[in-house]
């Protein structure tokens, strides 16, 4: 489903890119579940998708097939990317203390926001 991979990315989301991935532990790390929600365009309308942040770089906790990259930097900021074969989503945002929300966009025309909540 091209919209489900989609919206991973966003979720993605809750993540930043390579350059923001911390080596060390990072006060964001830990499980997230995030809610996507799509706006405009032929996408999936929401799903919701466990993220698991690690010293601050991000992958997917699912067993689907989507991969996650990107990462939290220390202050918050999420950048990152969710793909599902060539079907990938931008994701930027913020997260602060045990929440966070942000935007998503795909090439296709797709986008939308997603909120996160950290599990522990």
């Amino acid at each position: 489903m091209r919209i489900t991979s989609i919206s991973v990315a966003l979720v993605a989301c809750v993540l930043s890119a390579p350059a923001l991935a911390q080596k060390a532990p990072n006060k964001f790390d830990g499980n997230w579940s995030v809610e996507v929600i799509t706006r405009q365009g032929e996408c999936d309308k929401v799903y919701r998708y466990p993220i698991i942040v690690q010293n601050g770089a991000i992958r997917y906790g699912g067993r689907e097939a989507f991969s996650a990259s990107g990462g939290v930097s220390g202050s918050g900021a999420v950048n990152g990317t969710i793909s599902r074969g060539e079907q990938r989503a931008q994701v930027t945002g913020r997260v602060s203390g045990a929440s966070g929300n942000g935007t998503w966009k795909t090439s296709t025309g797709c986008s939308g926001v997603w909120n996160a909540d950290k599990r522990g």
